[in-house]
This record gives C-alpha cells, sequence and structure tokens, in this order.
C-alpha cells in the first residue's frame, strides 16, 4: 500500500462513512490528478441507505491536495525542515434533488447547521445555498434542488503525519455529523418526483 497522509486520510473517509452506515455511490467516485499544475483531488459521494437512484438527498465529499503541499510533505518524509505544514482542502456539498416544488428555503436552513465539528484545528463552514430549477417540457415536469456546501482546510501538524491513525476520531466525527444532517434532510416535509426509470426494465 502507499505510505502517504492522502492515502490515510481518503481510508479513514471511507472507513468513517460506512461506519456511520452511508451508502457510497460507487460510480461517483474519482481520483484525478492535474498533469500541468499536479495538484491531486479525490471525489466520491454518498446516500441513505436504500434509497432510490438518483437519491433524494446526497454528499458529495472532495478533498484537494495541492502541488505545494505534496513539495511540504516530501521534505518533511526526507527529513528536511520546513516552517510550512501541508494542507489538503476539503469540500461537502449537500444535494436535496428530485423536487417536484420550490422548497422554502428557511425550513431548509434550520437543519444546516452553520460549520462542522472541528477537523483537524478547523472546521467546514456554510456557504449559502444554492437553488437550482430544470424547466420541464410538454410532458415532463419542472424539477429543482438544492445544494449547500462546506469547505474548509485540513492542517497537517507533525504529529498527525508521524500517526495518521490521529485522523481517525474526527473523520468519524464528521461522518456521524453528515449523517444526522441528511436524515434530517430527508424528513423535511418536501415533494419530490418518481426516481428515473431504469432503462434496463423498458
Amino acid at each position: 500500500m502507499l505510505d502517504h497522509i492522502l492515502v490515510d486520510l481518503i481510508s479513514r473517509v471511507r472507513a468513517a462513512f460506512d461506519d456511520a452506515l452511508l451508502q457510497r455511490q460507487a460510480v461517483e467516485e474519482r481520483f484525478q490528478v492535474d498533469v500541468f499544475l499536479g495538484d491531486v483531488s479525490w471525489e466520491t459521494s454518498y446516500s441513505l441507505p436504500g434509497e432510490e437512484q438518483p437519491p433524494r438527498v446526497r454528499a458529495d465529499i472532495s478533498i484537494d491536495w495541492p502541488t505545494w503541499s505534496q513539495s511540504i510533505y516530501r521534505s518533511w518524509s526526507i527529513g528536511e525542515p520546513s516552517d510550512d505544514l501541508p494542507e489538503a482542502v476539503m469540500e461537502v456539498t449537500l444535494r436535496q434533488q428530485r423536487l417536484a416544488q420550490t422548497p422554502d428555503m428557511a425550513t431548509m436552513l434550520t437543519v444546516l447547521p452553520e460549520e462542522s465539528p472541528a477537523i483537524t484545528g478547523d472546521t467546514l463552514v456554510r456557504s449559502a445555498p444554492v437553488l437550482e430549477q430544470v424547466m420541464g417540457g410538454p410532458d415532463e415536469p419542472s424539477r429543482y434542488a438544492v445544494e449547500t456546501t462546506y469547505q474548509g482546510t485540513m492542517l497537517f501538524e507533525e504529529a498527525t503525519l508521524e500517526d495518521p491513525s490521529r485522523l481517525a476520531e474526527p473523520i468519524a466525527a464528521l461522518a456521524q455529523w453528515l449523517a444526522s444532517i441528511l436524515v434530517r434532510l430527508a424528513d423535511l416535509d418536501l415533494v419530490y418526483l418518481p426516481p428515473d426509470p431504469d432503462p434496463d426494465s423498458s
């Protein structure tokens, strides 16, 4: 297995979200490298178990590992001192979709806290929700979705670099926090359109 703090972080996110009984949307997972800048990013999606496709509520998680963090991490790994510490940017987007009508945004905000629990000394801070509308046709209704993004920076202290197991507790707390929000969003009294028809059933 590749010995790298980013790999440890991804592994612990997967384990924590599985332990929180969330269902990973396997087809949504991506690991990408910017061949020009060298930045690395990992993206995945989770929903509540038993949801139809597409799920009514979904959490999209992304972790960005910039080139300069890789340079600092490499210097640390070979024993070269540095005044800076590597960091990763985590973004979580909560998506409420398949809505049949415009939701009451004030009601939705009551179940969306302003920030997450602390992760490596920082929190994920909520941005303003975005309402999306897809206009329907003569035989197709309009549909709506709401996306709310939380973003923050994960700073890796030297103690965490030496012992990545320190990530387990804050990542587990984040997973439980997100699972709770997804449940509360799903419990809102909203009208949903039926799931997309299965092309294999026709």
